[in-house]
């Protein structure tokens, strides 16, 4: 979809940028949007205020920003120097009042969805949207701000939700305002580099308003290429690419635990499967590489804030209106992955015995490595299973706080420490579960503190071969098996991938055909199959969505087979269903 070329810029100017949400998201696309010296209209390049609501958690942000300090922990390079830079030479502030507001001609809302029972939960989100659309009624800016929503949203939610918040307010989306959206990219560890370097979806509800957030974001989006779409699509395309790689990631760990339970080495079966699939990536050798590649990597849980909650908004409405989802792939990859802390201590298990009694160190706390984040962390769920086990815990992390919230919410706070010696100094068993690269560069006097690799267990891919000697006892982990998987194996686990790309596809497909009937309001916000499909393939992590087709077998090998491929052949259109046997 192109921009509107109907649109002249020459009228448009942006004195004043306002970014709602000091996580994540605001910080980083406050402080490039400052560091790019936007002109629009304008001969002074406009100023960047972040605004950070007062809160127990998250309020001290604002002090630190307007000091020059970025408060995101972790790696993230770039980023500190940014942020110094652009508060030193006045272009980036931070503030806590809805009046910082005042003057902005762009407003970014940057705030997180999070999942509530049976939906989206948009508690911060329509509290930031009542803020703008109170400040606007009482301002009334000479021409309509541009309001731009980075936020993950549920598809629908632009139109129905926040376009009808808007107008009950009398600020009608064209006239008084200028509603759109540009879900975020980016990732832990690589914040500027994501925004920098990602193709970025730009929708809105009306053809003018992609094309002004263009012309905003060309001047940051240096390498990437921006997409221009409708709001719908660009919904429908940030829920979807989180889902499917919640899948992939679920169906790695369906074969990862069948390679345990006859190990067989499922490295092995990843590289010569996504070779097949001509899908590749180096993250099986190396721990630092993101995967990407179609079977993707099995770890002791899923975390963060995207991936555990993005297939539910995903299929929101037709949850909301009583459409049977029993056989979506995307709910089952969720239970799938939910049950991976369980299955590592199971494997833990028949690796060392019985663990009560036993003092285990769980090494790494944030979801990804060299970040401070673990918000759904599954460290902390493995934690408290092995507390229920019965052992004496220890839980380190080089980056999250001691007062993370997301610890103290668990309860895990009190068990938790920054120093490496203190997790180690009594732990018979070390568990692996973020690959920090700081844990391969201490392995020496790690594996000197534990007595040796036999007391480890590998639940992220950080060991390979070579950090180990070739004389000592390899050590456990999720996908370590000793076995080559044979070419009758390799068969069943391509052809289980194949079958559940099928019901993706076709569950995109009916998805598509549910919200085209009951919102889409007209041919510019309709969606499009292949439109989602290009769109979706734009994602750095990898979303390849193949064309519909019937399921029409289920692959089985020696008696096993895939949930999420049974999941396909359940919800497929096809009638002649069969089973195909790889034994």
């Amino acid at each position: 979809m192109e921009s509107d070329a109907s649109w002249n810029p020459q009228r448009w100017k942006v004195e004043k940028i306002a970014v709602i949400g000091a996580g994540i998201v605001g910080i980083p696309m406050a402080a490039l949007l400052a560091q790019a010296r936007i002109r629009q209209g304008s001969e002074e390049p406009a100023h960047v205020v972040l605004v950070q609501r007062r809160s127990e958690t998250s309020g001290w942000k604002v002090q630190a920003l307007n000091s020059g300090q970025s408060p995101i922990g972790g790696i993230e390079p770039d980023l500190g120097t940014i942020v110094r830079e652009a508060v030193a030479q006045g272009r980036l502030s931070a503030g806590y009042e809805v009046a910082d507001l005042e003057g902005a001609d762009v407003i970014l809302v940057c705030v997180q969805t999070d999942k509530g029972e049976n939906g989206p939960d948009y508690g911060p989100l329509l509290e930031a949207v009542s803020n703008i659309t109170a400040h606007l009624k009482k301002s009334r800016p000479d021409q309509p701000p541009l309001i731009i929503f980075e936020s993950t949203l549920a598809p629908t939610t632009m139109a129905v939700l926040i376009q009808d918040h808007f107008a009950r307010e009398g600020l009608l989306d064209g006239r008084d305002v200028l509603l759109g959206n540009s879900p975020n990219r980016v990732m832990p560890g690589h914040l500027v580099e994501r925004i920098k370097t990602s193709d970025k979806i730009v929708g809105g509800l009306i053809p003018k308003t992609p094309a002004m957030i263009g012309a905003l974001y060309s001047k940051i989006v240096t390498s990437g290429k921006l997409r221009f779409t409708n709001s719908l699509t660009a919904e429908v395309v940030k829920t979807l690419e989180n889902a499917y790689r919640d899948v992939r990631i679920a169906y790695a760990s369906e074969i990862a635990r069948l390679c345990d339970a006859q190990d067989l080495n499922f490295h092995s079966v990843r590289r010569e499967v996504n070779r097949r699939l001509a899908w590749n990536d180096r993250a099986s050798e190396d721990p630092r590489a993101v995967p990407v590649g179609g079977l993707l990597i099995p770890t002791i849980g899923v975390g963060g804030h995207c991936l555990p909650k993005d297939g539910y908004l995903l299929l929101w409405r037709q949850m909301e209106k009583g459409q049977d989802v029993s056989a979506s792939l995307f709910l089952e990859a969720r239970r799938i992955n939910d049950e991976s802390p369980a299955a590592a201590v199971a494997l833990m298990e028949r690796r060392f015995g019985r663990l009560a009694g036993k003092s285990v160190a769980l090494m790494g706390v944030a979801y990804r490595p060299d970040s401070e984040d673990a918000r759904h962390s599954p460290t902390l769920v493995l934690g408290r299973l092995l507390l229920e086990k019965g052992c004496r815990l220890a839980l380190h992390d080089f980056y999250v706080k001691p007062d993370d919230q997301n610890l103290v919410r668990s309860g895990m706070d009190g068990v938790f420490t920054q120093d490496l010696d203190q997790a180690l100094r009594s732990a018979s068993l070390a568990v692996f579960c973020t690959a920090h690269q700081n844990y391969r560069q201490e392995m020496e006097r790690i594996i000197r503190l534990i007595s040796g690799p036999a007391n480890f267990f590998d639940g992220c891919n950080l060991i390979s071969p070579g950090d180990v000697s070739p004389a000592s006892p390899r050590p456990a982990g999720i996908g370590k098996g000793q076995i080559p998987p044979s070419a009758e194996y390799i068969d069943f686990v391509h052809a289980g991938f194949k079958t559940i790309e099928l019901g993706i596809a076709n569950e995109l497909q009916r998805l598509i055909h549910f919200l085209n009937e009951g919102y889409a309001g007209d041919a510019f916000n309709r969606l499009d199959f292949h439109e989602v499909q290009r769109l979706a393939q734009t994602c750095l992590t990898g979303c390849r969505i193949p064309d519909p087709a019937p399921v029409t077998h289920l692959p089985l090998y020696q008696g096993h087979f895939s949930r999420l491929a049974k999941r396909a052949l359940e919800s497929s259109a096809g009638k002649d269903l069969t089973i195909q046997s790889h034994e």
